[in-house]
């Protein structure tokens, strides 16, 4: 099927190169056009060469276009798939992490949750605003996919500002389970029925079956999860086996042979687990972010092992173009357009009713069915107890983030803040704001 697939963003090779490869291995959008949209004209054409190398030598029924002009992009763009950051990515976050640690704020990571989230948030919402009102206004009927951070905090105000986009955020964090619940259980992960839910990277699996027997498969997750994750390589074991070898452990032998420590970047994740009775689909540096009590309990040594290693894998990585898929957004894009009908394990969408316990206004991560009508959620009811009592501290900071980017209000900002369970005071939080405000003008000027 011939379509126009915009990618915002794409003069990074990382998502260029890896979203390309994506596109390219799927036969039922042979002979679509790709179009690689980016504000920086060098490493756009960069990609786009890559691109159009690979086609060439490959054969492969497919075309490529790049500009910087968003007007010109975005015209009848069927698909849109937006990947960005502003400014040095490092640097702002790490101001992000660091600088409300200093007025004593104790975060984890400073990335989607806490302060940090809050700051990363104000920072690169409005941009995706400006991007989304062209969409409104060029293509609307087109369906826009988002892999950028903060996640949630960035969907629930596009929602609020465009609520008639198809705006849909994207994550690979449930990629975890198809790794850890084949090892801990000892079936294939087709053998299970899996339901995840909660607000990205902060989510837990809900419900866990055995296809062949309907069986319940939770009672055998809390009863084996607990040895398989108190013996796990940390991750300076891990970053030296991908130094040593080139790639990353996967298979049960590549782990046999790796030194183990006790819940390494999990311990957070251990307590959901073993006081809550849930499995967390991500790790502290993420879960972490939401709990107040993380920064009390966590591994500070591996997440800032996760950092440093993380920091050092995209400045080392050479991107590369492959014939394999890497994202779920094509498969998505193939059951739009297929009516496939198909369970997709999660996807970030306005709530509507599905986590029941959540107003309908908040952008949730849920499974949902894809079919020719696009993205519906499944219905996951009410959550248990303890753990929707984790997810409703964050709905009036979201409510408040999205109301200081929509009406660029400082005073919205400071409120969210304040009503943030990772922040326990109340001094100096108008100077923190300030602070970020002076380090990051450029970026958090416009609030007044």
């Amino acid at each position: 099927m011939k379509k126009r697939i915009v990618l915002i963003g794409a003069g990074s090779a990382q998502f260029g190169y890896g979203t390309i490869g994506d596109i390219l291995q799927s036969k039922v959008l042979e002979g679509s056009e790709i179009v690689l949209h980016d504000i920086n004209p060098t490493t756009l054409a960069a990609v786009a060469e890559a691109g159009r190398a690979f086609i060439a030598e490959h054969g492969l029924p497919f075309s490529i276009s790049a500009t910087t002009n968003r007007r010109e992009a975005f015209a009848g763009a069927d698909f849109l798939v937006i990947s960005i950051e502003v400014g040095n990515r490092f640097e702002l976050w790490e101001q992000d992490w660091r600088i409300p640690q200093q007025y004593g704020v104790q975060q984890v990571y400073g990335e989607n949750g806490g302060p940090g989230g809050l700051f990363h948030s104000l920072r690169i919402i409005p941009p995706i605003l400006e991007i989304c009102a062209d969409i409104m206004a060029i293509c609307p009927q087109a369906t826009v996919f988002n892999f950028s951070n903060p996640m949630s905090r960035i969907c629930t105000t596009v929602h609020r500002a465009f609520p008639e986009l198809k705006f849909i955020g994207m994550c690979h964090e449930i990629g975890s389970l198809p790794n850890f619940l084949p090892r801990i259980l000892g079936v294939p992960y087709e053998a299970l029925e899996v339901r995840a839910a909660g607000l990205n990277h902060f989510s837990c699996v809900l419900s866990a079956k055995y296809k062949a027997t309907g069986q319940d498969a939770y009672p055998d997750i809390r009863a084996l999860a607990p040895a398989f994750f108190g013996a796990m390589p940390s991750m300076t074991t891990v970053h030296k086996y991908f130094k040593e070898t080139g790639q990353w452990p996967r298979k049960p032998e590549d782990f046999a042979a790796l030194e183990t420590e006790a819940w390494p970047e999990r311990r957070v994740f251990q307590v959901i687990l073993e006081k809550f009775g849930l499995l967390p689909i991500t790790s502290d540096s993420h879960f972490g972010e939401y709990i107040p009590w993380a920064y009390d309990v966590t591994d500070h040594k591996e997440i800032l092992d996760f950092y440093r290693f993380y920091k050092e894998y995209l400045a080392n990585i050479q991107p590369s173009i492959e014939l394999r898929l890497k994202e779920r957004i094509i498969p998505v894009i193939e059951g739009i357009l297929t009516d496939a009908g198909y369970i997709e394990e999660a996807v970030n969408i306005p709530n509507k009713g599905l986590i029941a316990d959540l107003p309908e206004w908040l952008v949730v991560e849920v499974p949902a069915v894809v079919n020719k009508d696009g993205v519906t959620g499944l219905p996951m009811g009410k959550l248990p107890h303890g753990f929707a009592g984790l997810l409703m501290n964050q709905v009036a900071v979201h409510d408040l983030t999205a109301e200081a980017v929509i009406c660029k209000s400082k005073s919205a900002a400071l409120q969210a803040l304040l009503v943030d369970s990772i922040v326990n005071r109340y001094r100096r939080m108008d100077e923190l704001l300030e602070t970020m405000i002076a380090y990051q003008e450029r970026w958090l000027g416009y609030l007044k």
